[in-house]
């Protein structure tokens, strides 16, 4: 194994959330910054306070509802008839 190729283990690291909450765990990075911590997550709050900013899913439903219509609205492919063998 090569020698100095890790890079250096903090252990108390100093996580800080969007929603104000901090605490210390072990990282490679002194001071980590996240958006959604165990404090203001859905799903261990029961609440929803998440938003959708970029519009993602009524993107996502729009260009699916377009390539519904325009599936629906080509034109079916014609048959091909069997060729008669010799």
């Amino acid at each position: 194994m090569k020698n100095n190729i890790h890079p250096k283990y903090y252990t108390n690291a100093k996580v800080v959330c969007a929603c104000g909450n901090t605490f210390t765990t072990g990282s490679t990075q002194p001071e980590l910054h996240t958006e959604i911590c165990g404090q203001c997550h859905p799903f261990y709050t029961g609440k929803q306070k998440l938003i959708d900013t970029a519009g993602s899913i009524d993107k996502f439903k729009k260009r699916a509802a377009t390539a519904a219509s325009i599936k629906s609205a080509a034109k079916p492919k014609k048959e091909r008839k069997a060729r008669a063998k010799k």
